[in-house]
């Protein structure tokens, strides 16, 4: 028979093997938790030519070398790219570039941020009309389209993102963030506000409109939305924009980054 003293013993490390496998079936769970605490994803969304890539790096403070030699190339990637931004207090983003071309890498990736690994917050990239024109495929020379051309394919590009975003937020029940990234403001320095008033919630303009028929399908107390005016890039004292208003720019939008996602 066997002794209460031994019976005690066998029931004790029973429990701490128990309890330590609960723990051990916890901790990915609880790690992935405070991942996305520390370093929330956020999709990088928007048409190609607007610039998406080059705002990432900066953002992620990327080497200068490196993001100066892919703002020098003339065409988008076809495949999502990842940037991460780290600071000294263990904090940061995961960046998830989705492409701007309509191919079947970029479905693969609009599904992959909205659906299989749902991000945190959208940073949808606009150019007020700016975006650098893109040739086709096996075509050469340069490629030309008009400003309204480019608000038209904007508008187009966004109506399948805003579906996407909608979908996401209806199936959470914590809040979504959305921020409009009005970028490239040194080719419309004089008229920045009435870019980001076209971009608003309730401007009635064409854009607006599409933000008000997403709010109404996500619910509107479960997704925010900012629009902010950015440049990658600014001039000298003497330009339009001096490269001293884009880093302000710039910092405006970290700065609200950081607010949404608990870091400040």
């Amino acid at each position: 028979m066997q002794s209460p003293l031994r019976h005690g013993k066998a029931a004790l490390g029973t429990t701490i093997a128990t309890g330590a496998l609960a723990a051990l079936s916890q901790a990915p769970d609880r790690a992935s938790r405070l991942l996305r605490h520390r370093y929330p994803t956020v999709a990088v969304t928007g048409m190609t030519g607007v610039g998406k890539t080059r705002l990432a790096d900066r953002l992620s403070r990327r080497a200068s070398t490196q993001a100066a030699a892919d703002a020098g190339q003339d065409v988008g990637s076809a495949v999502m790219e990842r940037r991460t931004r780290r600071n000294a207090r263990l904090r940061g983003y995961r960046f998830r570039v989705v492409p701007g071309e309509n191919a079947a890498t970029r479905l693969g990736a609009l599904d992959e941020v909205f659906h299989d690994e749902p991000v945190d917050g959208v940073l949808h990239v606009v150019a007020h009309g700016h975006a650098t024109p893109r040739r086709t495929g096996g075509t050469s020379g340069t490629a030309l389209a008009s400003r309204e051309e480019q608000l038209a394919a904007e508008l187009e590009d966004w109506s399948i993102t805003a579906h996407r975003i909608a979908s996401m937020a209806v199936r959470r029940e914590r809040p979504t963030w959305l921020v409009i990234a009005v970028t490239k403001a040194d080719l419309f320095a004089d008229d920045i506000d009435a870019a980001v008033h076209y971009y608003s919630p309730g401007s009635g303009s064409a854009f607006g409109d599409k933000l008000d028929e997403l709010r109404a399908l996500a619910g509107g107390a479960k997704l925010s939305i900012d629009v902010l005016p950015v440049c990658a890039q600014g001039g000298g004292k003497k330009s339009a924009l001096p490269d001293r208003t884009a880093t302000e720019l710039l910092g405006r939008l970290e700065l609200r980054l950081a607010q949404l996602s608990g870091h400040v």
